[in-house]
C-alpha cells in the first residue's frame, strides 16, 4: 500500500465514526448542507446517495485533505498526516497551512510534532447561529485524532 493510501485509510478510521453515514442531505450544526460521511461539495438537497456514491465521495474528499496536508507540511509521519487530514476534511486547510493564524501549522512547519498534535483538541468549536460554540462531537473527534497523531509523533 502506498503512503497516500495509508494516510487516507488512517484518516477514514477517524472520519467514519465521527461523521456516520447519512444518505440524505442534512444541515450540520453550522448549517452546511452535508451528506454521506460529512461531504459538503455539490450536495443536492433531498437526493438519496447510495453507499457506493458515499464511499467515492469519502475517498475523493479525503484525497483532497491529504493533498493539502502534504502540500503544506510534506513528509509527516503517516499517523500525524492522517490526524491533520481528518481536521482538514472537517474544517479546511487553515489548521495546517496558515502559519499566521494556526499554532498547529507553525509547530508542524518547525517539526515540533508532539506540540502540533497537542493543538488538535483546541479546534473543537463551530459557529452555530453565528456564535462560536464548543461542540461535544468535535471534542471527542479531536481527542481521537490527537491519540492517533501522538502515536506517530514520538
Amino acid at each position: 500500500m502506498n503512503r497516500r493510501a495509508v494516510i487516507v485509510a488512517l484518516a477514514a478510521a477517524l472520519v467514519v465514526p465521527a461523521e456516520g453515514l447519512r444518505q440524505y442531505a442534512y444541515r450540520d450544526p453550522p448549517g452546511i448542507l452535508t451528506v454521506c460521511y460529512g461531504s459538503t461539495r455539490d450536495v443536492v438537497e433531498g437526493r438519496f446517495y447510495t453507499e457506493r456514491e458515499c464511499l467515492k465521495r469519502l475517498e475523493g474528499d479525503l484525497g483532497e485533505a491529504v493533498a493539502a496536508v502534504e502540500r503544506c507540511t510534506p513528509g509527516l509521519p503517516e499517523p500525524v498526516a492522517a490526524s491533520f487530514a481528518d481536521a482538514v476534511f472537517n474544517m479546511g486547510p487553515r489548521i495546517v497551512c496558515d502559519r499566521q493564524q494556526s499554532t498547529a501549522a507553525r509547530y508542524l512547519a518547525a517539526g515540533q510534532l508532539v506540540e502540533a498534535c497537542n493543538e488538535l483538541p483546541r479546534w473543537n468549536r463551530a459557529k452555530v447561529a453565528g456564535v462560536s460554540v464548543v461542540l461535544p462531537g468535535l471534542v471527542k473527534r479531536r481527542l481521537a485524532a490527537q491519540r492517533v497523531c501522538l502515536s506517530g509523533a514520538r
